[in-house]
């Protein structure tokens, strides 16, 4: 076990996520509702958009998979929740989204973070061999 490169493979998940997320986002806002989807033009830099957002996802899965066989289940899940912030901080700071900073986001943010620090700063130990004897 190295956890190491499964907090790196973790970590390229938490990145490839929140890239998906902000992708389909962006795209969202600027394709056809369904209702309106035949008798609208069609953006394809949207749709190319929204296509490599799914592969992030594919590859944030394939990441993710990889992680787990480094990392305990309860530290790597906490790791996943850096994707909430990051999306959040990126989607206020950056224009094209339109969104904006609130106290009450940025505590809860903080709140989240915090709970990935405390989770995460506490030592592994290897789990214990119990013989069937």
């Amino acid at each position: 076990m190295s956890l190491r490169r499964g907090i790196t493979f973790a970590m390229g998940s938490v990145l490839l996520v929140s890239a998906a997320q902000l992708g389909m986002r962006w795209s969202m806002t600027r394709l056809p509702s369904p209702e309106n989807v035949l008798s609208s033009s069609i953006d394809l830099v949207a749709v190319a958009v929204v296509l490599s957002a799914i592969v992030a996802y594919a590859l944030s899965m394939l990441c993710w998979l990889a992680a787990l066989r480094d990392v305990p289940l309860g530290r790597a899940y906490s790791l996943l929740s850096i994707s909430y912030a990051l999306v959040y901080l990126l989607a206020a700071s950056l224009p094209v989204f339109n969104e904006s900073f609130s106290l009450s986001k940025t505590v809860g943010v903080a709140l989240v973070m915090l709970g990935v620090i405390v989770i995460n700063s506490r030592s592994v130990r290897a789990p214990e061999i119990r013989s069937a004897s």
